[in-house]
């Protein structure tokens, strides 16, 4: 299959796809803000610059669009027809720095929440940002210990409609 566009103009049109900044971020940043959470967003001290840093509740938010970060079982996480071998190393690439990263903060104490771009839908932000919220504020003294010691893995991630939430059960 070819390319409907020319290289010119796919090269414009992938050069405005925002890495910050974008609506799904918007919206997460809007309602925890409404919520009275104070943040700082894509904090450059953290590795990977995370998208929303809220260190009183020592908690991380990623929003990840579902193209760019393979959402399992997402309808939007398609692989385009041309150049698959590229496009397949690139999601592959994503998919495990995402995966570092998680472990980094995790290693550091943070808590980490995923956002998927499609729970962001009208039809199921409110049920998706109160989750978040609430997980959020719930206690943030879970103990975390990662590591050689524990044997290098990070505890099984719960995915449901809220996202990924990496917890440690002691």
């Amino acid at each position: 299959m070819t390319d409907t566009l020319s290289r010119e103009r796919r090269s414009w049109t992938m050069s405005r796809i925002r890495s910050r900044d974008t609506k799904p971020e918007l919206v997460v940043r809007r309602f925890l803000f409404a919520h009275g959470l104070r943040f700082r967003v894509n904090v450059a001290r953290l590795p990977g610059h995370p998208d929303i840093v809220l260190r009183k509740f020592n908690a991380i938010v990623e929003v990840r669009g579902c193209f760019w970060h393979r959402h399992s079982g997402c309808k939007v996480a398609t692989t385009p027809k041309s150049h698959v071998r590229f496009w397949k190393e690139k999601f592959r690439r994503n998919v495990e720095r995402d995966r570092l990263h998680e472990s980094m903060w995790a290693e550091s104490g943070w808590r980490v929440f995923v956002v998927w771009e499609c729970e962001l839908r009208p039809s199921v932000r409110a049920a998706t940002l109160d989750r978040l919220y609430s997980g959020i504020t719930a206690s943030s003294e879970v103990a975390f210990s990662y590591g050689a010691a524990d044997g290098g893995e990070l505890p099984a991630a719960a995915e449901g409609p809220g996202g990924v939430y990496v917890t440690a059960e002691k």
